[in-house]
């Protein structure tokens, strides 16, 4: 299925290949944003009735308020950190967040552009929010502008791979009809790193242009539904030795 497209940006991978990142609009930040809260009173509320309930003599009302500010300032850094930066509602819309150049979000930045989003939403108005996306180049708030991220669509990754972790996927070893060098084999050990975070459609995109020098050929590999990216990891997946 299409993405949406409110706009594109030209991004540089770490192995030197231009390809396309989709800033998501408004429209699916705030929809993200929306569910987000929902989650966070949620949880703010549920935890508060347990605690209210069964502890509140021993605690206090300090606990509650403490347990406002946890929750209010580190649940989005938390989601970037563990779900390679996808918070629950940005996982249901299908956005997160990364890099300027495509990459995983780091927790630094990703603690920066959620500390600032104070300064997006003054007074709880969202107007300075708003403003900045509307007319921002790649639809960033003034965290993103500081912290270097953007907010993208995730494409749907066929396969599910982790970071150095071919073994769970159901791709073939492929040998390489030629001896690759140092270089090569440490590009595409990088490039399978990175696979989960860009799905199938954007890492056939990244990569299509150099496969042919790596022995890709349509419908004359090991298997006739071959991509170009899944014969990358396929090459990988032969050197490492994993099965």
């Amino acid at each position: 299925m299409t993405k949406p497209l409110d706009t594109t940006i030209s991004a540089l991978t770490p192995e030197g290949i231009e390809y396309t990142l989709y800033p998501a609009g408004l429209a699916a930040r705030g929809t993200a944003y929306a569910l987000d809260i929902a989650v966070q009173w949620t949880l703010i509320i549920s935890a508060a009735l347990i605690f209210s309930t069964f502890l509140f003599d021993a605690i206090g009302f300090w606990f509650i308020l403490l347990l406002m500010f946890v929750v209010e300032w580190f649940y989005q850094t938390l989601c970037d950190i563990l779900f390679q930066g996808q918070s629950l509602g940005k996982r249901i819309i299908g956005i997160r967040v990364v890099q300027s150049d495509g990459s995983p979000v780091e927790g630094g930045a990703s603690f920066l552009r959620n500390l600032l989003r104070f300064a997006d939403t003054f007074l709880m108005l969202y107007h300075i929010a708003v403003l900045s996306i509307s007319l921002s180049g790649g639809f960033r708030r003034i965290g993103d502008f500081a912290a270097n991220t953007l907010v993208v669509y995730t494409a749907n990754a066929r396969f599910v791979l982790q970071k150095n972790c071919l073994s769970q996927t159901s791709i073939c070893a492929i040998s390489p009809p030629r001896p690759l060098s140092l270089i090569e084999k440490q590009t595409l050990i990088t490039f399978a790193g990175r696979y989960s975070l860009l799905g199938r459609n954007r890492a056939d995109e990244i990569v299509k242009p150099w496969t042919s020098a790596l022995g890709w050929q349509p419908f004359a590999t090991a298997s006739p539904a071959t991509s170009p990216s899944e014969y990358v990891l396929g090459l990988a997946k032969n050197w490492t030795g994993e099965a």
